[in-house]
Protein backbone atom coordinates (compact mmCIF):
# COMPACT_ATOMS: atom_id res chain seq x y z
CA UNK A 1 0.00 0.00 0.00
CA UNK A 2 1.62 3.31 -1.22
CA UNK A 3 0.91 5.98 1.86
CA UNK A 4 -0.31 9.50 0.67
CA UNK A 5 0.85 12.39 2.79
CA UNK A 6 -0.83 16.09 2.38
CA UNK A 7 0.28 19.51 3.53
CA UNK A 8 -0.94 20.84 6.19
CA UNK A 9 -1.03 24.82 5.36
CA UNK A 10 1.49 26.61 6.44
CA UNK A 11 1.03 30.38 5.54
CA UNK A 12 3.22 33.16 5.73
CA UNK A 13 1.53 36.48 7.83
CA UNK A 14 0.30 39.15 6.27
CA UNK A 15 1.06 41.28 9.20
CA UNK A 16 4.67 41.83 8.57
CA UNK A 17 3.60 44.36 5.86
CA UNK A 18 1.70 47.53 6.13
CA UNK A 19 -0.05 48.50 2.56
CA UNK A 20 -1.15 52.23 3.00
CA UNK A 21 -4.46 52.73 1.34
CA UNK A 22 -3.64 55.06 -1.73
CA UNK A 23 0.38 55.71 -2.73
CA UNK A 24 1.64 59.09 -4.78
CA UNK A 25 4.74 59.36 -7.07
CA UNK A 26 8.36 59.47 -5.61
CA UNK A 27 9.86 62.50 -7.45
CA UNK A 28 13.19 64.58 -5.82
CA UNK A 29 12.96 62.58 -2.58
CA UNK A 30 9.40 62.96 -1.76
CA UNK A 31 5.76 61.39 -2.74
CA UNK A 32 3.45 63.80 -4.36
CA UNK A 33 0.12 63.22 -5.92
CA UNK A 34 0.28 62.67 -9.78
CA UNK A 35 -0.75 66.08 -11.57
CA UNK A 36 -4.09 65.29 -12.94
CA UNK A 37 -4.61 63.46 -9.70
CA UNK A 38 -5.71 60.27 -11.11
CA UNK A 39 -5.51 56.81 -9.42
CA UNK A 40 -5.55 53.51 -10.47
CA UNK A 41 -5.85 49.99 -8.44
CA UNK A 42 -3.26 47.32 -7.73
CA UNK A 43 -5.02 43.99 -7.33
CA UNK A 44 -3.78 41.11 -5.86
CA UNK A 45 -3.75 38.40 -8.39
CA UNK A 46 -4.97 35.45 -6.15
CA UNK A 47 -7.68 36.94 -4.33
CA UNK A 48 -8.79 40.25 -6.53
CA UNK A 49 -8.61 41.90 -3.38
CA UNK A 50 -7.65 45.83 -4.21
CA UNK A 51 -4.29 46.12 -2.19
CA UNK A 52 -3.80 50.63 -2.99
CA UNK A 53 -4.36 52.93 -4.74
CA UNK A 54 -1.74 54.08 -6.63
CA UNK A 55 -1.10 57.59 -8.74
CA UNK A 56 -1.45 57.71 -12.50
CA UNK A 57 1.32 59.55 -13.76
CA UNK A 58 1.47 61.93 -16.81
CA UNK A 59 3.84 63.23 -18.99
CA UNK A 60 4.27 66.59 -16.77
CA UNK A 61 5.09 64.00 -13.91
CA UNK A 62 7.79 62.45 -16.03
CA UNK A 63 9.12 65.70 -16.90
CA UNK A 64 9.00 66.78 -13.09
CA UNK A 65 10.54 63.39 -11.94
CA UNK A 66 13.69 63.63 -15.03
CA UNK A 67 14.63 67.27 -14.15
CA UNK A 68 14.52 65.98 -10.59
CA UNK A 69 17.18 63.55 -11.91
CA UNK A 70 19.19 66.00 -13.71
CA UNK A 71 19.53 68.13 -10.86
CA UNK A 72 20.95 65.87 -8.79
CA UNK A 73 22.88 64.20 -11.35
CA UNK A 74 25.73 66.79 -10.70
CA UNK A 75 26.58 66.29 -7.57
CA UNK A 76 25.96 62.40 -7.69
CA UNK A 77 28.14 61.86 -10.43
CA UNK A 78 30.63 63.62 -9.02
CA UNK A 79 31.37 61.70 -5.48
CA UNK A 80 34.12 59.45 -5.39
CA UNK A 81 32.68 56.00 -6.61
CA UNK A 82 33.62 54.96 -3.01
CA UNK A 83 31.05 57.28 -1.65
CA UNK A 84 28.08 56.20 -3.96
CA UNK A 85 29.31 52.42 -3.25
CA UNK A 86 28.63 53.07 0.43
CA UNK A 87 24.77 54.23 -0.58
CA UNK A 88 24.66 50.96 -2.61
CA UNK A 89 25.92 49.00 0.60
CA UNK A 90 23.17 50.80 2.27
CA UNK A 91 20.71 49.81 0.44
CA UNK A 92 21.77 46.45 -0.06
CA UNK A 93 21.90 45.78 4.03
CA UNK A 94 18.13 47.03 4.03
CA UNK A 95 16.81 45.01 1.55
CA UNK A 96 17.98 42.28 3.54
CA UNK A 97 17.32 43.53 6.74
CA UNK A 98 13.32 43.82 5.14
CA UNK A 99 13.28 40.79 3.25
CA UNK A 100 10.76 39.09 4.72
CA UNK A 101 8.38 42.31 4.28
CA UNK A 102 9.43 42.62 0.70
CA UNK A 103 8.69 38.91 -0.42
CA UNK A 104 5.37 39.24 0.87
CA UNK A 105 4.42 42.26 -0.70
CA UNK A 106 5.33 40.86 -4.19
CA UNK A 107 3.75 37.41 -3.45
CA UNK A 108 0.94 39.84 -2.56
CA UNK A 109 0.89 42.06 -5.38
CA UNK A 110 2.41 39.64 -8.23
CA UNK A 111 1.18 36.11 -7.48
CA UNK A 112 3.95 34.32 -7.25
CA UNK A 113 4.58 31.88 -4.29
CA UNK A 114 6.27 32.80 -0.96
CA UNK A 115 8.63 30.64 -1.36
CA UNK A 116 10.09 31.54 -5.37
CA UNK A 117 10.01 35.53 -3.70
CA UNK A 118 11.68 34.76 -0.17
CA UNK A 119 14.14 32.40 -1.50
CA UNK A 120 14.93 33.25 -5.63
CA UNK A 121 13.68 37.22 -5.67
CA UNK A 122 15.08 38.81 -2.40
CA UNK A 123 18.65 37.12 -2.05
CA UNK A 124 18.95 37.78 -5.75
CA UNK A 125 18.20 41.44 -5.56
CA UNK A 126 20.27 42.30 -2.52
CA UNK A 127 23.04 40.78 -4.17
CA UNK A 128 23.05 42.92 -7.17
CA UNK A 129 23.42 45.95 -4.95
CA UNK A 130 26.37 44.14 -3.30
CA UNK A 131 27.50 43.37 -6.59
CA UNK A 132 27.67 47.07 -7.88
CA UNK A 133 28.57 48.33 -5.49
CA UNK A 134 31.72 46.54 -5.41
CA UNK A 135 32.18 47.98 -9.23
CA UNK A 136 31.43 51.53 -7.76
CA UNK A 137 35.01 52.36 -6.82
CA UNK A 138 36.65 50.10 -9.95
CA UNK A 139 35.25 51.21 -13.14
CA UNK A 140 38.81 52.05 -14.65
CA UNK A 141 39.23 48.48 -14.49
CA UNK A 142 36.23 47.14 -15.89
CA UNK A 143 37.79 47.18 -19.40
CA UNK A 144 36.38 50.47 -20.83
CA UNK A 145 38.98 52.93 -20.63
CA UNK A 146 40.47 54.57 -18.46
CA UNK A 147 37.86 57.62 -16.22
CA UNK A 148 34.74 56.16 -18.03
CA UNK A 149 31.74 58.71 -17.72
CA UNK A 150 27.96 58.56 -16.63
CA UNK A 151 26.01 58.81 -19.19
CA UNK A 152 23.42 60.90 -17.44
CA UNK A 153 19.52 60.54 -16.70
CA UNK A 154 18.25 56.92 -17.11
CA UNK A 155 14.97 56.36 -17.95
CA UNK A 156 13.66 52.37 -16.94
CA UNK A 157 10.85 50.46 -17.36
CA UNK A 158 10.00 47.36 -15.79
CA UNK A 159 7.61 44.29 -16.22
CA UNK A 160 5.66 42.81 -13.79
CA UNK A 161 7.03 38.88 -13.83
CA UNK A 162 9.79 40.02 -11.08
CA UNK A 163 9.10 43.75 -10.12
CA UNK A 164 11.80 44.36 -7.25
CA UNK A 165 14.60 42.35 -9.27
CA UNK A 166 14.02 43.74 -12.25
CA UNK A 167 14.40 47.03 -10.20
CA UNK A 168 17.68 46.01 -8.82
CA UNK A 169 19.14 44.86 -12.27
CA UNK A 170 18.70 48.35 -13.55
CA UNK A 171 18.60 50.81 -10.56
CA UNK A 172 22.04 48.93 -8.89
CA UNK A 173 24.39 49.34 -12.48
CA UNK A 174 23.17 53.19 -13.17
CA UNK A 175 23.92 54.08 -9.66
CA UNK A 176 27.33 52.85 -9.45
CA UNK A 177 28.58 54.21 -12.49
CA UNK A 178 27.51 57.79 -11.28
CA UNK A 179 23.81 58.10 -12.86
CA UNK A 180 21.07 59.17 -12.01
CA UNK A 181 17.02 57.11 -12.38
CA UNK A 182 13.55 57.70 -13.47
CA UNK A 183 12.28 54.11 -12.80
CA UNK A 184 8.52 53.71 -14.42
CA UNK A 185 7.23 50.13 -12.66
CA UNK A 186 4.40 47.92 -14.23
CA UNK A 187 0.65 49.01 -13.71
CA UNK A 188 -0.22 45.98 -11.91
CA UNK A 189 2.75 45.51 -9.60
CA UNK A 190 3.82 48.87 -8.46
CA UNK A 191 4.11 48.34 -4.74
CA UNK A 192 7.61 47.23 -4.62
CA UNK A 193 8.90 49.81 -6.03
CA UNK A 194 7.25 52.08 -4.02
CA UNK A 195 8.61 50.53 -0.89
CA UNK A 196 11.76 50.47 -2.54
CA UNK A 197 11.57 54.40 -2.86
CA UNK A 198 11.56 54.43 1.24
CA UNK A 199 14.38 52.55 1.38
CA UNK A 200 16.31 54.73 -0.74
CA UNK A 201 15.46 57.54 2.34
CA UNK A 202 15.86 55.04 4.87
CA UNK A 203 19.38 54.79 3.52
CA UNK A 204 19.79 58.54 3.08
CA UNK A 205 20.15 58.61 -0.53
CA UNK A 206 20.21 62.05 -1.91
CA UNK A 207 16.74 63.16 -3.08
CA UNK A 208 16.06 62.78 -7.13
CA UNK A 209 18.86 60.30 -7.13
CA UNK A 210 16.07 57.54 -8.08
CA UNK A 211 12.36 59.05 -9.01
CA UNK A 212 9.88 56.37 -9.50
CA UNK A 213 6.22 57.31 -11.48
CA UNK A 214 3.68 54.85 -11.43
CA UNK A 215 1.19 54.42 -14.14
CA UNK A 216 0.38 52.88 -17.40
CA UNK A 217 1.64 52.62 -20.42
CA UNK A 218 1.40 56.39 -21.64
CA UNK A 219 3.66 56.90 -18.42
CA UNK A 220 6.14 54.93 -19.93
CA UNK A 221 6.05 56.35 -23.34
CA UNK A 222 6.43 59.66 -22.05
CA UNK A 223 9.28 58.38 -19.95
CA UNK A 224 10.84 57.21 -23.37
CA UNK A 225 9.78 59.83 -25.53
CA UNK A 226 11.46 62.27 -22.72
CA UNK A 227 14.45 64.85 -24.36
CA UNK A 228 16.31 64.71 -21.14
CA UNK A 229 16.98 60.91 -20.82
CA UNK A 230 20.11 59.70 -21.91
CA UNK A 231 20.07 55.90 -21.55
CA UNK A 232 16.67 54.18 -21.65
CA UNK A 233 16.53 50.13 -20.28
CA UNK A 234 13.26 48.32 -21.36
CA UNK A 235 12.14 44.98 -20.03
CA UNK A 236 9.01 43.76 -21.19
CA UNK A 237 7.45 42.60 -24.46
CA UNK A 238 8.91 42.12 -27.79
CA UNK A 239 6.32 44.31 -29.58
CA UNK A 240 6.52 47.44 -27.16
CA UNK A 241 10.44 46.83 -27.36
CA UNK A 242 10.11 47.65 -31.69
CA UNK A 243 8.24 50.63 -30.42
CA UNK A 244 10.89 52.03 -28.00
CA UNK A 245 13.27 51.57 -30.56
CA UNK A 246 11.19 53.64 -33.38
CA UNK A 247 10.99 56.39 -30.52
CA UNK A 248 14.61 56.87 -29.76
CA UNK A 249 15.51 56.14 -33.12
CA UNK A 250 17.53 59.06 -34.59
CA UNK A 251 18.73 60.11 -30.95
CA UNK A 252 21.65 60.04 -28.93
CA UNK A 253 19.85 58.16 -26.79
CA UNK A 254 21.72 54.42 -25.88
CA UNK A 255 19.27 51.77 -25.48
CA UNK A 256 19.18 48.58 -24.34
CA UNK A 257 16.14 45.99 -24.57
CA UNK A 258 15.17 42.45 -22.97
CA UNK A 259 12.77 41.47 -24.57
CA UNK A 260 10.10 37.87 -25.20
CA UNK A 261 11.75 34.37 -25.55
CA UNK A 262 10.44 31.18 -26.38
CA UNK A 263 13.66 28.79 -24.81
CA UNK A 264 14.40 25.45 -25.96
CA UNK A 265 14.90 22.96 -22.93
CA UNK A 266 17.05 19.75 -25.14
CA UNK A 267 17.08 16.64 -23.31
CA UNK A 268 19.12 14.21 -24.98
CA UNK A 269 19.28 10.40 -24.52
CA UNK A 270 22.15 10.26 -21.81
CA UNK A 271 20.53 12.85 -20.18
CA UNK A 272 19.84 11.44 -15.82
CA UNK A 273 16.66 11.18 -16.68
CA UNK A 274 15.08 12.39 -12.89
CA UNK A 275 17.46 15.77 -13.09
CA UNK A 276 15.79 16.62 -16.09
CA UNK A 277 12.47 16.27 -14.99
CA UNK A 278 13.60 18.75 -12.21
CA UNK A 279 15.49 21.57 -14.72
CA UNK A 280 12.21 21.07 -16.69
CA UNK A 281 9.57 21.75 -14.13
CA UNK A 282 12.11 24.66 -12.69
CA UNK A 283 12.43 25.96 -16.45
CA UNK A 284 8.54 26.57 -17.13
CA UNK A 285 6.41 26.12 -13.84
CA UNK A 286 8.71 28.74 -11.88
CA UNK A 287 6.96 31.77 -12.00
CA UNK A 288 3.89 30.21 -13.55
CA UNK A 289 6.48 30.28 -16.68
CA UNK A 290 5.71 34.17 -16.56
CA UNK A 291 9.35 34.24 -17.44
CA UNK A 292 11.08 35.72 -20.74
CA UNK A 293 13.52 32.68 -20.63
CA UNK A 294 11.48 29.98 -19.44
CA UNK A 295 12.17 26.91 -21.05
CA UNK A 296 8.67 26.66 -22.98
CA UNK A 297 9.89 23.84 -25.87
CA UNK A 298 11.09 20.92 -24.52
CA UNK A 299 13.09 18.85 -27.24
CA UNK A 300 13.69 15.64 -25.69
CA UNK A 301 15.75 12.93 -28.02
CA UNK A 302 12.95 10.03 -29.23
CA UNK A 303 14.50 7.78 -27.97
CA UNK A 304 14.16 8.62 -24.44
CA UNK A 305 10.89 10.72 -25.09
CA UNK A 306 8.31 8.21 -23.12
CA UNK A 307 10.57 7.57 -20.16
CA UNK A 308 10.82 11.14 -19.58
CA UNK A 309 7.24 12.03 -20.27
CA UNK A 310 6.03 9.59 -18.26
CA UNK A 311 8.52 11.04 -14.95
CA UNK A 312 7.51 14.54 -16.11
CA UNK A 313 3.52 13.65 -15.91
CA UNK A 314 4.30 11.88 -12.51
CA UNK A 315 6.32 14.80 -10.57
CA UNK A 316 3.46 17.50 -12.27
CA UNK A 317 0.74 15.35 -10.35
CA UNK A 318 2.62 16.52 -7.00
CA UNK A 319 3.01 20.59 -8.03
CA UNK A 320 0.49 22.10 -5.47
CA UNK A 321 -1.17 25.19 -6.91
CA UNK A 322 -3.05 27.50 -4.51
CA UNK A 323 -2.05 30.59 -2.24
CA UNK A 324 0.96 31.48 -2.73
CA UNK A 325 1.57 32.91 0.75
CA UNK A 326 1.50 29.37 1.99
CA UNK A 327 5.35 28.16 2.13
CA UNK A 328 3.91 24.51 0.29
CA UNK A 329 2.54 26.17 -2.63
CA UNK A 330 4.78 25.24 -6.01
CA UNK A 331 2.14 27.12 -8.85
CA UNK A 332 0.69 30.43 -7.96
CA UNK A 333 -1.79 33.43 -9.35
CA UNK A 334 -1.37 34.72 -13.04
CA UNK A 335 -0.39 38.04 -12.77
CA UNK A 336 -3.79 39.33 -13.94
CA UNK A 337 -6.59 38.65 -15.94
CA UNK A 338 -5.52 39.63 -19.23
CA UNK A 339 -2.46 37.77 -19.19
CA UNK A 340 -4.71 34.62 -18.05
CA UNK A 341 -6.71 35.50 -20.69
CA UNK A 342 -3.63 35.34 -23.22
CA UNK A 343 -2.52 32.01 -21.88
CA UNK A 344 -6.40 30.83 -22.30
CA UNK A 345 -6.12 31.59 -25.93
CA UNK A 346 -2.71 30.04 -26.79
CA UNK A 347 -3.19 26.86 -25.17
CA UNK A 348 -6.95 26.76 -26.85
CA UNK A 349 -5.04 27.11 -30.28
CA UNK A 350 -2.76 24.54 -29.29
CA UNK A 351 -5.81 21.87 -29.19
CA UNK A 352 -7.53 23.14 -32.16
CA UNK A 353 -4.44 22.99 -34.03
CA UNK A 354 -4.00 19.07 -32.94
CA UNK A 355 -1.92 19.18 -30.17
CA UNK A 356 -2.49 16.52 -27.39
CA UNK A 357 -3.36 18.49 -24.20
CA UNK A 358 -2.68 17.41 -20.57
CA UNK A 359 -2.74 18.53 -17.55
CA UNK A 360 -2.48 17.15 -13.58
CA UNK A 361 -5.78 17.25 -11.69
CA UNK A 362 -6.34 20.19 -10.06
CA UNK A 363 -8.86 22.17 -8.33
CA UNK A 364 -8.65 26.03 -8.94
CA UNK A 365 -9.28 28.51 -6.49
CA UNK A 366 -12.87 30.38 -7.13
CA UNK A 367 -11.32 33.35 -6.98
CA UNK A 368 -8.25 34.86 -8.73
CA UNK A 369 -6.64 34.12 -11.86
CA UNK A 370 -5.34 30.51 -12.11
CA UNK A 371 -4.01 27.96 -14.69
CA UNK A 372 -3.11 25.07 -14.56
CA UNK A 373 0.40 23.32 -14.99
CA UNK A 374 -0.31 22.10 -18.70
CA UNK A 375 1.98 19.96 -21.42
CA UNK A 376 1.39 19.58 -24.85
CA UNK A 377 2.42 16.38 -27.11
CA UNK A 378 2.02 16.02 -30.67
CA UNK A 379 3.49 19.61 -31.46
CA UNK A 380 5.16 20.63 -34.66
CA UNK A 381 7.04 23.42 -35.35
CA UNK A 382 3.61 24.92 -36.94
CA UNK A 383 1.82 24.91 -34.28
CA UNK A 384 1.39 28.25 -32.63
CA UNK A 385 2.42 27.16 -29.19
CA UNK A 386 6.20 26.45 -30.67
CA UNK A 387 6.21 29.93 -31.69
CA UNK A 388 4.91 32.64 -29.95
CA UNK A 389 5.61 33.30 -26.43
CA UNK A 390 2.79 32.19 -24.28
CA UNK A 391 4.19 33.72 -21.02
CA UNK A 392 2.46 31.10 -18.86
CA UNK A 393 2.75 27.48 -17.42
CA UNK A 394 2.04 25.32 -20.51
CA UNK A 395 4.62 23.36 -22.32
CA UNK A 396 5.52 22.63 -25.62
CA UNK A 397 7.06 19.38 -26.25
CA UNK A 398 8.55 18.27 -29.82
CA UNK A 399 11.48 15.45 -30.54
CA UNK A 400 14.17 15.05 -32.49
CA UNK A 401 16.83 12.32 -33.50
CA UNK A 402 20.24 13.86 -33.80
CA UNK A 403 22.35 16.52 -32.02
CA UNK A 404 21.84 18.64 -35.86
CA UNK A 405 18.07 18.07 -36.05
CA UNK A 406 17.90 19.01 -32.14
CA UNK A 407 19.90 22.64 -33.01
CA UNK A 408 18.23 23.06 -35.74
CA UNK A 409 14.71 23.37 -33.82
CA UNK A 410 16.06 25.03 -31.62
CA UNK A 411 17.36 28.08 -33.33
CA UNK A 412 14.18 27.83 -35.08
CA UNK A 413 12.48 30.69 -33.39
CA UNK A 414 11.85 34.62 -33.65
CA UNK A 415 13.33 34.71 -30.36
CA UNK A 416 17.24 34.08 -28.65
CA UNK A 417 17.31 34.41 -25.25
CA UNK A 418 17.67 30.97 -23.29
CA UNK A 419 18.08 27.59 -23.75
CA UNK A 420 19.09 24.59 -21.54
CA UNK A 421 21.25 20.91 -22.14
CA UNK A 422 20.97 17.84 -20.27
CA UNK A 423 23.83 15.25 -21.37
CA UNK A 424 26.49 13.53 -19.13
CA UNK A 425 28.89 14.48 -22.19
CA UNK A 426 30.55 17.11 -21.46
CA UNK A 427 31.95 17.70 -25.23
CA UNK A 428 28.50 17.39 -26.03
CA UNK A 429 26.87 20.61 -23.81
CA UNK A 430 29.86 22.67 -25.51
CA UNK A 431 29.59 21.50 -28.96
CA UNK A 432 25.78 22.15 -29.00
CA UNK A 433 25.88 25.33 -26.71
CA UNK A 434 28.53 27.27 -29.20
CA UNK A 435 25.93 26.40 -32.12
CA UNK A 436 22.94 27.64 -30.45
CA UNK A 437 21.72 31.35 -31.23
CA UNK A 438 20.53 31.70 -27.51
CA UNK A 439 22.35 34.81 -25.23
CA UNK A 440 21.77 32.38 -21.87
CA UNK A 441 22.54 28.07 -22.12
CA UNK A 442 22.49 26.34 -19.00
CA UNK A 443 23.57 23.17 -18.52
CA UNK A 444 22.17 20.29 -16.47
CA UNK A 445 20.45 23.15 -14.60
CA UNK A 446 17.74 26.14 -15.59
CA UNK A 447 16.86 29.52 -14.41
CA UNK A 448 19.77 29.82 -12.41
CA UNK A 449 20.92 33.68 -12.08
CA UNK A 450 24.09 35.36 -10.73
CA UNK A 451 24.91 39.13 -10.03
CA UNK A 452 28.37 38.15 -11.77
CA UNK A 453 27.03 37.16 -15.18
CA UNK A 454 25.11 38.72 -18.29
CA UNK A 455 22.15 38.40 -19.60
CA UNK A 456 20.42 38.92 -22.70
CA UNK A 457 19.23 37.89 -25.94
CA UNK A 458 19.44 37.92 -29.91
CA UNK A 459 17.47 38.30 -32.36
CA UNK A 460 13.67 39.54 -30.97
CA UNK A 461 14.71 38.55 -27.83
CA UNK A 462 16.63 42.33 -27.60
CA UNK A 463 20.02 43.60 -27.49
CA UNK A 464 22.34 44.57 -24.97
CA UNK A 465 23.55 42.93 -21.92
CA UNK A 466 22.32 42.86 -17.62
CA UNK A 467 24.54 41.41 -14.97
CA UNK A 468 28.11 41.58 -14.49
CA UNK A 469 31.05 43.86 -15.71
CA UNK A 470 28.76 43.73 -19.42
CA UNK A 471 25.82 45.24 -17.41
CA UNK A 472 28.36 48.51 -17.12
CA UNK A 473 28.28 49.56 -20.45
CA UNK A 474 24.83 50.26 -21.04
CA UNK A 475 25.65 52.85 -18.26
CA UNK A 476 28.33 54.63 -19.40
CA UNK A 477 29.86 56.91 -22.13
CA UNK A 478 31.94 54.74 -23.67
Amino acid sequence: MIMSFTYAPALESRAVVDIAPSYGLFIDGEFTEATGGKVFKTVSPSSEEVLSEVAQGSAEDVDRAVKAARKAFEKWSALPGSERAKYLFRIARIIQERSRELAVLETLDNGKPIKETRDADLPLVAAHFFYYAGWADKLDHAGYGANPRPLGVAGQVIPWNFPLLMLAWKIAPALATGNTVVLKPAETTPLSALFFADICRQAGLPKGVVNIVTGDGTTGAALVAHEDVNKVAFTGSTAVGKAIARTVAGSDKKLTLELGGKGANIVFDDAPIDQAVEGIVQGIFFNQGQVCCAGSRLLVQESVQDELLDSLKRRLSTLRLGDPLDKNTDIGAINSAEQLARITELADSGEAEGAERWAPACELPSAGYWFAPTLFTGVTQAHRIAREEIFGPVLSVLSFRTPAEAVAKANNSQYGLSAGIWTEKGSRMLAVASKLRAGVVWANTFNKFDPTSPFGGFKESGFGREGGRHGLEAYLDV
